[in-house]
């Protein structure tokens, strides 16, 4: 891939203030805790901090793959701390979070890709007075149906799971992966639970052309998924992919009204836009609340 110019101003526009970041980093550190917002440079995460709100990564911090958009770090996980769906449930009481987002890394070590540690997770977060809203954003699971089930069992408010590119794109972006065991996944989720909002994104400027982005929001829209983002991609750091292309609004403009007029409930598409980005909004939106 051949690196792209310097950022236009769309992209240079977003300034990120460490002050913007204090509060929430402290509650994360006093918990043990991580975000998915700083082990993967999320642009947003001074906007989300501010806001009190956060991506929780689950699983630890080391990944068992090494996609080339991502910056966490692979090699060998550490062991499951049973603890630490308690420790959330402290940092979401502590920030008072009306909704909640639960990531993790890929953890292809473990017997089930960490989907029981999801539902702890969610169950634990359910015994809170008042309720968060809950969104799970899982690994693939490496496509096992009882993995999937575990976790759609313990009834999140929403299931995501991203497909991330262009099937075209895959061995360089989103090694380990396949995009019909990924859409096989959010198949299933809507078949487990009918009355469950299902999620998917993908990024653009890593090389994709925009025939190959309508044919995936039309796979999409055949997985019964209810709501997609799709925002640019920017390199978190020098190990990572180059961007291809800053991609134009117009052209996020341009996916959108082709998705909608697909019947998803909802396209979310813009240069930041992340697959959690304000995600309490897009489920309101989607459900015709905002």
């Amino acid at each position: 891939m051949t690196a792209a110019a310097r950022p236009p101003d769309w992209i240079r526009e977003r300034k990120l203030r460490l002050s913007d970041l204090h509060a929430v980093k402290s509650v994360m550190r006093s918990n043990g805790l991580h975000t998915v917002c700083e082990e993967a440079r999320c642009p947003n995460r001074g906007e989300c901090f501010s806001r009190g709100t956060a991506t929780f990564l689950l699983l630890g911090d080391v990944c068992t793959r090494a996609c080339g958009f991502c910056d966490i770090r692979t090699g060998r996980p550490g062991p499951v701390d049973p603890m630490e769906p308690w420790r959330v449930k402290a940092a979401v009481s502590e920030m008072a979070l009306s909704f909640v987002v639960l990531t993790s890394v890929d953890r292809d070590d473990l017997p089930d890709g960490g989907a029981s540690h999801f539902a702890v997770t969610i169950r634990a977060l359910r015994t809170l007075d008042p309720t968060p809203g809950i969104e799970v954003l899982t690994p693939d699971f490496l496509g096992r149906f009882d993995s999937l089930r575990v976790v759609v069992d313990a009834r999140p408010d929403v299931f995501n799971h991203n497909v991330e590119t262009v099937p075209r794109l895959y061995r360089d972006v989103r090694r380990g992966a396949r995009l019909d065991r990924s859409l096989g996944l959010l198949s299933a989720a809507k078949i487990l639970d009918p009355g469950l909002t299902t999620k998917s994104g993908f990024m653009l400027g890593l090389g994709e052309t925009e025939h190959e982005v309508r044919e995936l929001l039309e796979s999409l829209a055949a997985a019964h998924v209810d709501i997609v983002t799709i925002g640019q991609y920017l390199r978190p750091s020098l190990e990572n992919l180059p961007v291809v292309e800053y991609v134009a609004p117009a052209v996020f403009d341009r996916h959108r009204e082709f998705g909608m007029s697909l019947g998803f409930r909802n396209v979310f598409a813009g240069p930041f836009v992340r697959s959690s980005y304000r995600a309490e909004e897009a489920l309101a939106a989607a459900s015709g609340g905002a």
